[in-house]
This record gives structure tokens, C-alpha cells and sequence, in this order.
């Protein structure tokens, strides 16, 4: 069955040749031309994929992509558009995108980026198939196929990529991260200057798992070399 992409994009000519590459690839695409359209196809169905313009008449890219997040059912997200500042980048990947390209762009890569989105979420979906049971480290426990966590017997209240965060890090406790470790295998790429969203997606995730966050004791910083899940006794910070 082939996978099915969702276009939000307000530009014809963009949208016209996107669905037009992406139909050579075998995906079956669907085109919404506002935001307000996008809302309401978003609503209408399961996607594989979501392409999202930020600037669109009507509800703008940056609510649907929370929107998106907000629902039960994961969708990788790639923001394509004309606001190419560094503010905008960020607060599209913190608000739960998968990926951001500027406009103007190669359409190939455009592609390119979806694929890799697709192949990931896919392995992701393995992954937890073949984990099956709860994931258990000390009082945390997860469920890679619900996709909740809890602490100390609390329901943790996690976002997507904290969920995925979270879940690498228990996955291997005592092990160290750099930033463009986590970037490669929670957001699924290694871009130069990103650095900034890994910190501000562990900053919130140690306030929802720490009793002290501005002391965690279970996401420590290694200085100079990144990040890592705490093992029992492990006083480094």
C-alpha cells in the first residue's frame, strides 16, 4: 500500500511539482492549498507524512504542526519554507517537526528528506515491535508501543520527541550522547546548528522526570562530551 503524504503549501507551482516528484516515488499525495484545508485533511485521516508551509492564508504551519502533535497518532513533519531564520527553525523543530528545509530549495532534496523521514519511522515502528514489553530502569517504565512512560508510579506527560528521547536514553543507561548523536537518532539528521533544540527539548524533559531538575540525578551532563541516562549510584553531573 502505498504511503500517503499530506501538502500544506500555498504556492501552486511548489505544491504542483512536489506532488509531481513525489508521485514518481509511488506516494499517493494529497494537495491543500490553506491552512484552514490542511487542518481539515490532517483531521480526515491517517498520513504517513506531513509537508508543511509555515506562511499560509488561514490557520498558519506553525498551529498545524502543533495540532499534529497533539494527536495520538505520530506523523513525521517537514517544514518547507520561506521563513529561513534561525528563531523560526527552531521553534519549528521544538514545536515537534521532524525536519526544516528553506526556501528556496532542490526538490530532490526535498524528496530526499521525506524518504529519510519515512525510512526512520519505519524502523522506529520495528523497533518497538520487537521490544514489546515495558522497558523497566529503576522506578521509570516505558511502553515503546502505547508510548507512555511513569515515574515513581506518575504518568509522564511527554511529547513525541521527549517520548523518543527519553526512551533512547533508558534503552542505554550509562552510555554517552553528544548532541549530533541525539540529532541523528531522534531527529534523524546531523545539521551544524541544531545543537540548540537538543538542548531545550532535555531541559524540559529533566523537568518533567527530575524531583530537582536544576540537580537531575537521571539525564546528567557530561561537560564537553554531551548527555547521558544515569545507571544506579552514578553521582557524575
Amino acid at each position: 500500500m502505498s504511503k500517503r503524504i499530506l501538502i500544506v503549501e500555498d504556492d501552486a507551482h511548489i505544491a504542483d511539482l512536489l506532488q509531481l516528484h513525489l508521485r514518481d516515488e509511488g506516494y499517493a499525495v494529497t494537495h491543500a492549498a490553506d491552512g484552514d484545508a490542511g487542518l481539515r485533511q490532517l483531521g480526515s485521516g491517517h498520513w504517513d507524512a506531513l509537508v508543511l508551509d509555515l506562511m499560509l492564508p488561514g490557520i498558519d504551519g506553525l498551529e498545524i504542526c502543533k495540532r499534529a502533535r497533539a494527536a495520538a497518532r505520530y506523523t513525521p513533519i517537514i517544514i518547507a519554507s520561506a521563513r529561513s531564520s534561525e528563531v523560526h527553525r527552531i521553534l519549528g523543530l521544538e514545536l515537534g517537526a521532524d525536519d526544516y528545509l528553506a526556501k528556496p530549495f532542490s526538490m530532490l532534496e526535498l524528496v530526499a528528506r521525506i524518504k529519510a523521514l519515512l525510512r526512520r519511522a519505519n524502523a522506529l515502528e520495528r523497533n518497538a515491535r520487537l521490544d514489546a514489553g515495558r522497558l523497566e530502569v529503576a522506578d521509570l517504565s516505558i511502553d515503546p508501543i502505547a508510548r507512555d512512560a511513569v515515574v515513581g508510579g506518575r504518568l509522564l506527560d511527554l511529547t513525541p520527541r521527549e517520548f523518543d528521547l527519553l526512551y533512547l536514553f533508558a534503552r542505554h543507561p550509562g552510555k554517552v550522547f553528544s548532541r549530533m548523536d541525539l540529532l541523528n537518532q531522534v531527529w534523524g539528521y546531523q545539521h551544524e546548528g541544531y545543537e540548540h533544540t537538543v538542548n531545550t527539548h532535555i531541559n524540559r524533559l529533566r523537568a518533567k522526570i527530575e524531583a530537582y531538575p536544576s540537580t537531575p540525578s537521571r539525564i546528567l551532563t557530561v561537560w564537553g562530551r554531551g548527555y547521558k541516562f544515569a545507571v544506579p549510584d552514578d553521582g557524575e553531573s
